[in-house]
């Protein structure tokens, strides 16, 4: 039995791959260093090596290319016309003949050059002879690059066709698109070929095996067909027809009867005749499929006659076979692939028939004869008269008659209650029904819910979702009351009342703005910038005014404004100058000289005086100022050692070299070491 496994094929690598690899290998596997010191045969030799090593590897790869891939007249005809239908069998061959005749062209550069490498009188020449032979070789590979990746395309695809065995007992599946075919091989094996309820869902051949009487038989479903000329049939139609064609199988032709496939049964009909040859010497049967739509005796009697012919047509096969012409049983057969009603018989139907066909074609052989001359049947033959009934002993009689009273006897199990009762995901088993209690009827009482001591069901008012809505309702109504009452006018108001309301509303916005100014900090307030203050509103002297009105000393804001102003992050220190700023202080902000500013800006800062190490400052959590720099002398001594080490910080822990080798390798010369 031959196996074809094209998933074996190795892999095709592009041009630049091919070349990369070969090089690559050649100069790993060959010797690398020449000089010109050499006789003049061993560099030719050396060159000589290359060459010949280069044309080995590139015969090799090539050669295992062209061997691997099938030979299409060499293999089963099923297969050379899927892969011709699939791939082009001119296009594949020209592909192989060119990598062919690369292999061939860079045998005979190598030969060449070779030939040329022996007269080579100098390094200099046999190295560009050398360089010159590579070179050509490489550019040949280039110029089939194209034909290099054709062949990967085609292997990367045929290692995804279904390993088909054209000789084992095989049932091919066929018909229109959209009739039930991959429903009918889900069904039947475990192959999982996706349905959907659109045609050509199926774009190519898939296999499923299932067993019959322990033998295997490999199921094919084949793609749909339509009914027109062979030369419109597109790739996905002819890998049907290819199958149809050249494997020995029973053939299932499914017939959609209730029409839902979008094809009615005159089209299904014409579709049968049309390629009715490919059945010949086959075992032939007819399946009306979807009888749960609509069953067989319920067509109209034009559809019941097509029906008919095709069925004349199949037991035709059963009469070139040397079948019985009048036994028509298991050639037209009914079945639903959503109820599974028929299903099995349709598959036993079609495994018997193929059986039988392929029992009969061994016995018409010629090797049938020479192995019954191997075989001798003895027959017995009776001595007298006498009857002879088969004894069995008592003992065996009475175990049978027990084991058939306790079959009858079988306690049900949970598995046969749930396949009665809907199966897994439908049926519940109950946990209830094996609890010993003085009465069977109270196992499948409701189980009281106790809490604190107390049942909760005694607790439940069976009128609360009444209740609960007239409550609803009456609080709805409460609240349409309540908008209407808050939702006040001005209208129905007195002018007393209507004064006291916006007082109300006044005050409540102030509180608002007042909250939000308190929210906000210093740095989150917006300042103006000077440019956009061209009509001089926000001055320190308006602040100050508005500042008395309220009754506020305005003096240590309008200082702080005009320090903020100068752009000194830190305060002035008034300690050295004494009162020497104060003219410079009382100046505005908005003075438009800006020397002056500048004036002002130089002799604060002149006069900013640095806070002493030891002062303490509100917030740092010292006691007084000696604790402080007690504190800083311990901080300094605990960094010294790290600093000593160049550490980084603590989490430096890096271990330098301890004796650089430029310090002290080599000998000392004469002088001092202290430099080193």
């Amino acid at each position: 039995m031959v196996q074809y496994n094209f998933k074996k094929i190795t892999v095709v690598p592009n041009g630049k791959e091919f070349i990369d690899i070969i090089l690559s290998r050649t100069q790993r596997q060959t010797p690398t260093v020449v000089h010109k010191g050499y006789s003049i045969s061993r560099l030719r030799q050396f060159y000589m090596r290359k060459v010949k090593y280069t044309q080995q590897n590139f015969h090799e790869k090539l050669s295992t290319i062209i061997e691997e891939f099938p030979r299409l007249d060499d293999i089963h005809p099923f297969y050379g016309d899927l892969l011709h239908v699939l791939y082009n069998k001119d296009h594949y061959k020209l592909a192989l003949g060119q990598i062919n005749t690369a292999r061939n062209l860079i045998s005979k550069i190598a030969k060449d050059y070779v030939k040329l490498l022996k007269y080579g009188d100098s390094l200099y020449r046999c190295k560009s002879l050398k360089v010159a032979a590579l070179g050509r070789m490489c550019t040949v590979i280039k110029r089939i690059a194209p034909s290099l990746a054709y062949l990967e395309q085609i292997r990367q695809h045929m290692a995804r066709l279904p390993s088909i065995d054209p000789n084992t007992r095989t049932i091919l599946i066929c018909g229109y698109p959209n009739v039930g075919k991959s429903s009918f091989i889900n069904k039947i094996t475990r192959a999982d070929v996706d349905v959907q309820p659109y045609a050509f869902t199926t774009k190519s051949l898939f296999v499923g095996h299932t067993d019959y009487k322990y033998l295997r038989y490999q199921v094919i479903d084949t793609p749909g067909i339509l009914d027109r000329p062979f030369e419109d049939r597109n790739i996905i139609e002819m890998c049907s027809i290819t199958a149809l064609a050249h494997l020995r199988a029973a053939v299932l032709f499914f017939l959609d009867i209730s029409g839902s496939c979008g094809y009615s049964i005159a089209a299904q009909a014409a579709l049968f005749h049309g390629i009715k040859s490919l059945f010949m010497n086959k075992p032939l049967i007819i399946v009306c499929n979807k009888t749960d739509l609509q069953p067989l005796e319920g067509i109209s009697e034009e559809d019941m006659k097509l029906v008919m012919e095709m069925k004349a047509e199949a037991m035709k096969t059963v009469i070139g076979q040397g079948g019985d012409p009048l036994n028509d049983e298991g050639v037209l057969l009914t079945m639903s692939t959503l109820t599974e009603e028929g299903v099995v018989s349709v598959k036993n139907a079609a495994c018997e028939r193929l059986l039988d066909q392929r029992v009969e074609l061994k016995m018409k052989s010629k090797k049938m004869n020479d192995c019954l001359n191997r075989f001798h049947v003895a027959v017995p033959k009776p001595r007298d008269q006498k009857e002879r009934p088969p004894c069995i002993p008592q003992a065996v009689l009475e175990g049978m008659a027990k084991q058939q009273a306790a079959e009858k006897e079988k306690r049900k199990l949970e598995r046969d209650l749930e396949e009665e009762n809907g199966g897994a995901g439908v049926y519940s088993a109950s946990l209830k029904k094996h609890y010993i209690l003085n009465n069977d009827e109270w196992k499948e009482d409701i189980m009281p819910e106790i809490l604190d001591g107390h049942n909760v069901y005694d607790f439940i008012d069976p009128d609360v979702l009444q209740r609960l809505e007239e409550l609803e309702r009456e609080e709805g109504l409460r609240a349409e009351e309540e908008d209407d009452d808050f939702e006040m006018d001005g209208k129905e108001l007195t002018p007393e009342e209507q004064e006291a309301l916006a007082e109300i509303r006044k005050k409540k916005s102030l509180l608002i703005q007042q909250h939000r100014i308190r929210k906000s900090t210093a740095e989150s307030r917006p300042t103006v910038p000077r440019k956009f203050d061209k009509e001089k509103k926000f001055t320190s002297e308006r602040m100050g005014r508005q500042l008395s009105a309220l009754g506020l000393d305005p003096t240590l804001a309008i200082n702080r404004a005009r320090s903020k102003s100068r752009g000194r992050k830190r305060e002035r220190s008034l300690g050295r100058g004494g009162n020497d700023g104060d003219d410079v202080m009382d100046m505005d902000v908005d003075q438009p000289n800006k020397k002056l500013r500048a004036r002002s800006r130089s002799l604060s800062r002149s006069r900013s005086m640095s806070r002493p190490p030891g002062e303490v400052v509100a917030g740092e959590g010292f006691k007084d100022s000696a604790q402080k720099v007690r504190a800083l002398k311990l901080a300094k001594k605990s960094v010294k050692k790290r600093n000593k080490d160049a550490r980084r910080g603590e989490a430096d822990r890096v271990i330098p070299t301890l004796k650089p080798k430029h310090l002290f390798s080599g000998k000392r010369s004469i002088g001092k070491t202290s430099r080193r």
